[in-house]
């Protein structure tokens, strides 16, 4: 790593390639998205051993409804098994778990074990792990304005720091890394108020096969970039 590096704060990750993973093996697509849940907690520790302080993980999209009945059915029964996993690994890895998105559309036990999660490792100081989950940036700003219009803020205090008090990142840094796997280039509707400025980086592996030989490359070419905001340049070495 390059000396001196500083690590960024908040890096996200679309976790894009299961499908195809699983395809390449002659396997349900459920088997690519069950391999692809057994890498977040080891890309949580790799991230966190780096010196990162937040990860935002891209796990299901206001989207992802439209896909057929089973693999919806399936990415839920995921959730629900991975969330206990990752109540117990967060607890002992001292993580943070944190949800970006939404749960009103899962019914009320899924619902009470997600917070019984995110309750249980609110005492944690490291890394926080961020679900996205049923979450779009579109709908993330449309409820903003919404909450702004119902709370009666005059038009002509609306800023930037009102929005981003009304986002479900709130409170959390912008993102400085965004990493996405299988070989697409585009944000598909992920945190896009909040990288604004980000570095994007962009891999051929598919998530399954992410791991921390990954996140070293990621990040070895985030610490070879001169970031600008509005043109002035800080860290990298170029």
């Amino acid at each position: 790593m390059t000396a001196g590096f500083e690590p960024p704060k908040h890096v996200a990750i679309i976790m894009d390639g299961n499908g195809r993973w699983a395809h390449a093996r002659h396997l349900p697509r459920s088997a690519g998205h069950r391999k692809g849940v057994e890498r977040i907690h080891p890309t949580a520790l790799a991230c966190a051993s780096r010196g990162v302080e937040y990860l935002t993980l891209y796990a299901f999209s206001t989207e992802n409804w439209r896909r057929p009945g089973g693999e919806v059915a399936a990415l839920l029964g995921l959730l629900s098994t991975m969330i206990d996993d990752e109540a117990r690994t967060c607890l002992r890895d001292n993580l943070r778990l944190r949800l970006v998105g939404t749960l009103e559309h899962l019914g009320q036990g899924l619902q009470d074990k997600v917070w019984a999660a995110v309750e249980l490792n609110e005492r944690n100081t490291g890394l926080m792990l961020c679900l996205a989950f049923d979450y779009g940036s579109r709908d993330e700003l449309v409820r903003a304005a919404r909450s702004l219009a119902q709370e009666g803020v005059s038009p002509s205090d609306v800023d930037e720091r009102q929005v981003s008090a009304r986002l479900f990142t709130s409170g959390m840094p912008d993102v400085d890394l965004l990493i996405r796997c299988g070989g697409e280039r585009r944000l598909s509707n992920f945190l896009m108020w909040q990288s604004a400025y980000a570095e994007l980086y962009f891999t051929e592996v598919l998530w399954p096969d992410f791991g921390e030989e990954q996140v070293n490359a990621a990040l070895e070419a985030y610490a070879a970039r001169s970031r600008r905001f509005g043109g002035l340049s800080q860290g990298g070495t170029h």
